[in-house]
């Protein structure tokens, strides 16, 4: 088969893949929000509609079972998928990105056999374990500690912020097996299953927003792992985590854009419907600035991530551009989730219209894997690298 036949191919199967998606995102899940918001959990229907569409396998290599997308193709069915409450893209957004990007990046040929097929079925979910109490931004400075007994070693040390722990069958643990002077380069990483003796997870935390998406500590009181749990080399765990995390901040980007589309098409229903002075407020013209300045800013966003896509796939993707991209598009994201619930009046500001919850949602975004204030020193860093 020629390279064209074969990238038609791909194409084809994209499109049916986003269209099965989208119709997924504007049926079951939105018809579920009301639910989820009120149960604080996404129902088990649903999960195993994600599991039958192959959503916990996006990213992982087809040999394993998973759907092996290219970024470019992965952002699309976010683009999609994010439509609905980012809280359903949440459940199996770590499985697919932090959770999982480490083991596909640096894992062992033993370990993405024992891993990857289980968690590209969504048998087994995957968590991400960086942040600590007081190591958040600074993720260099974290303290849990990994220390070598024989064949083994011995993790001590709380997590802090890690999505899905309460699901999760496998996590990755970032502990210092140097010294604290060695910063970064003292850091490995480490998979630990649930239900390793000294591995304990917290009742999720009780939040804004992003009910049924589920964020716990992770304790580690004398958890001893063989040293074949070490994800890559020694001293490689930081490098691990920012790999990761450059991915996911793109991720994140097309799940902003998601949000941002879905936030004004509430807001452009809400504005033809509502009257005012006799006629729909879509007719005043503050209205309407407000609906354009919206679109355009999404618009952007989305081309900025679908750019950063492809570069990424043709091996000329940077840090800089996932940042800008992450940093642009939940700012965005913030901005049209204020301007809609402000088109709402009132109304806005009441549990009846979905508004009022997407308005909550979409202020983490801007926290999520790298505050906006991180992504622009990343953003800046490496423009002065440059030079």
């Amino acid at each position: 088969m020629t390279t064209t036949a074969v990238r038609d191919d791909r194409d084809e199967t994209l499109r049916l893949l986003t269209n099965t998606v989208r119709e997924f995102a504007r049926g079951e899940l939105v018809g579920a929000e009301k639910e989820v918001e009120k149960t604080g959990e996404i129902p088990e229907r649903i999960v195993a509609q994600m599991k039958e569409l192959g959503l916990f396998g996006m990213t992982v290599p087809e040999e394993y079972g998973g759907l092996g997308l290219s970024i470019f193709e992965e952002v699309s069915v976010v683009f999609e998928i994010a439509y609905a409450s980012p809280v359903f893209r949440s459940y199996f957004g770590t499985t697919n990105g932090v959770g999982t990007l480490g083991l596909i990046n640096f894992g062992s040929p033993q370990q993405k056999a024992k891993y990857l097929a289980r968690i590209a079925s969504g048998e087994c979910m995957a968590s991400f374990s960086l942040t600590e109490p007081d190591a958040g931004s600074d993720a260099a400075s974290l303290a849990t500690r990994a220390v070598r007994d024989g064949d083994s070693f011995v993790i001590n040390g709380t997590k802090r912020f890690t999505t899905n722990a309460i699901h999760a069958g496998l996590f990755t643990i970032f502990a210092r097996t140097g010294t604290k002077e060695d910063r970064a380069s003292g850091i490995s990483a480490f998979l630990v299953e649930r239900g390793t003796p000294g591995l304990s997870v917290t009742e999720p935390y009780d939040k804004m927003g992003f009910r049924g998406s589920h964020e716990s500590d992770v304790i580690l009181e004398d958890c001893r792992v063989p040293a074949s749990a070490m994800l890559g080399l020694e001293g490689q765990g930081f490098i691990n985590a920012m790999t990761s995390l450059d991915h996911a901040r793109l991720h994140m980007g097309a799940v902003a854009v998601g949000l941002c589309e879905r936030l004004i098409d509430e807001g452009i229903r809400y504005a033809v419907e509502r009257k005012q002075f006799g006629k729909p407020i879509a007719q005043f013209q503050l209205i309407q600035a407000m609906l354009a300045d919206s679109q355009a800013e999404a618009f952007a966003a989305r081309a900025m991530v679908e750019k950063a896509a492809r570069q990424r796939d043709e091996g000329r993707g940077s840090s800089r551009d996932s940042a800008a991209c992450k940093y642009f598009a939940t700012e965005a994201a913030g901005r049209i989730a204020d301007q809609m619930l402000q088109i709402h009046g009132g109304n806005g500001y009441i549990k009846e219209y979905p508004v009022e919850r997407l308005y909550r949602d979409a202020r983490l975004l801007r926290i999520y894997e790298g505050s906006s204030q991180i992504m622009q020193l990343v953003i800046a860093r490496e423009m002065i690298r440059g030079n």
